[in-house]
């Protein structure tokens, strides 16, 4: 793949998951709690900084997560003044689940770990958000970013957030999310023309060759 800077009047969205920050390997419900990287986080936040070092970036949004903006100013050293940390690109909340072991939900609420595998679209947390909350917050960030901003943007997100955005780009249903990967420090290419959003790469990961 040819990352070549397109300085047209919209150029392409480049949409990021920021870098690892777990704290342990236990797979936990992590949303808006603002852990910073992991030393491998910064690893690949440093990876792309020198993949991407040629482009010209007109723009650069984040969540104003920690985790976010640390991958977002690592990309960007050096040209730190283009980024635009956004509250509306925050991970989704997981309310009282923040930081709980999947593990331990499942073997104490068992009932509520099975709805939430069942309808993740729908499903609300105890003062968390459903995806179907998050996309009515993201999207039309997405949508006024990708009408409004001039050039090539760059966007550094989380998994939640990226994957509404590529469900509604591609049209598929909220409920299908989980289908489509999104890895730590991940990119993918959102192309802009005359018609609407459409998605060119997908989740392409740090320290692997990239296709074309």
């Amino acid at each position: 793949m040819n990352m070549v800077d397109d300085t047209s009047p919209l150029g392409p969205i480049f949409l990021m998951r920021h870098g690892d920050s777990r704290k342990d390997t236990v797979r936990r419900y992590i949303g808006q709690s603002d852990d910073p990287l992991n030393e491998r986080g910064r690893e690949q936040a440093d990876w792309w900084r020198s993949k991407l070092s040629p482009i010209r970036f007109r723009r650069v949004f984040c969540s104003d997560l920690a985790r976010s903006m640390q991958t977002a100013r690592i990309i960007m050293a050096g040209r730190e003044g283009l980024i635009s940390p956004h509250a509306g690109l925050r991970e989704i909340s997981m309310g009282d689940w923040e930081g709980l072991a999947m593990a331990d939900l499942r073997a104490d609420k068992p009932a509520e770990y099975a709805e939430r595998g069942g309808q993740p679209d729908l499903h609300r947390p105890p003062g968390g958000e459903s995806f179907a909350d998050l996309e009515n917050r993201v999207v039309p960030v997405i949508r006024d970013m990708a009408s409004r901003e001039q050039g090539t943007v760059l966007v550094v997100g989380h998994a939640g957030v990226n994957r509404v955005i590529l469900c509604h780009v591609l049209g598929i249903p909220l409920r299908n999310l989980f289908l489509l990967g999104q890895d730590y420090g991940c990119l993918n290419l959102l192309g802009r023309g005359n018609g609407p959003l459409r998605v060119d790469a997908l989740n392409l990961r740090p320290f692997e060759l990239l296709p074309g």
